[in-house]
């Protein structure tokens, strides 16, 4: 579904990512996981096309059907006072345009998206007003329901507690294993995804370098991914 031949990453002349080969299949719960900075957001963001690779070439299906994307919830602009329910909403938009409604199957697949991240509660409230990992399972949600065959996240359990992370793991699992979608994500340790059904391959990223392995093969430690 994905594929990377010989890929650098960079920005301007700062070269992040060296000759990445990599091939993602269709179905598969691959996480990207390393040390703060060593170029997961910017793997996952060439992949996206949001940034041009300076060699190589990255083939996806996504001029197609879009990815649904879940950044950090810090890199969204909270200025518009807009409510949780309008927020996952938007993961219509690639399907629908800015100007048709939502049908029924949209508003009942909105109001499970809610349902199963806990966001019921939230739903009529201001988005800038709620803690930050709300703030995140609001954008994961708004993924969900975007009808999306990948989904791509930046940290999405950055900064939720153990009870909300597994939620967002459990959906995960299901969008993998009941409806074959593919999910990548950076994440930043181990403990969560070894316990996890949905995955048993990660993608290493150190050093400039990419690498994708099984989990028992990784000889370090969740600590030293910190």
């Amino acid at each position: 579904m994905i594929r990377c031949q010989n890929v650098t990453l960079g920005y301007g002349r700062d070269m992040v990512l060296e000759n990445v080969t990599l091939e993602i299949p269709r179905g598969v719960f691959l996480p990207f996981i390393g040390p703060n900075g060593a170029g997961k957001t910017t793997l996952l963001r060439g992949i996206l096309g949001l940034i041009k690779p300076l060699k190589g070439k990255i083939e996806t299906p996504f001029q197609a059907l879009p990815a649904g994307y879940v950044p950090q919830h810090k890199s969204v602009d909270p200025l518009f006072p807009l409510t949780v329910r309008e927020i996952v909403a938007m993961g219509f938009y690639p399907r629908l345009g800015w100007w048709k409604k939502p049908r029924a199957q949209d508003k009942k697949l909105l109001e499970q998206a809610l349902e199963e991240l806990k966001l019921t509660p939230h739903a009529h409230k201001n988005y800038r007003d709620l803690s930050g990992g709300t703030k995140q399972k609001t954008l994961v949600a708004r993924a969900f329901v975007s009808g999306a065959d990948v989904f791509i996240m930046d940290e999405p359990t950055s900064e939720l507690d153990e009870t909300s992370e597994k939620e967002v793991f459990h959906h995960l699992a299901e969008l993998v294993l009941k409806h074959q979608k593919t999910v990548l994500m950076a994440h930043h340790g181990l403990n969560q995804l070894i316990r996890s059904s949905a995955t048993s391959e990660i993608c290493l990223v150190n050093h400039g370098r990419v690498k994708k392995m099984k989990i028992q093969d990784f000889k370090g430690s969740p600590e030293s991914l910190s």
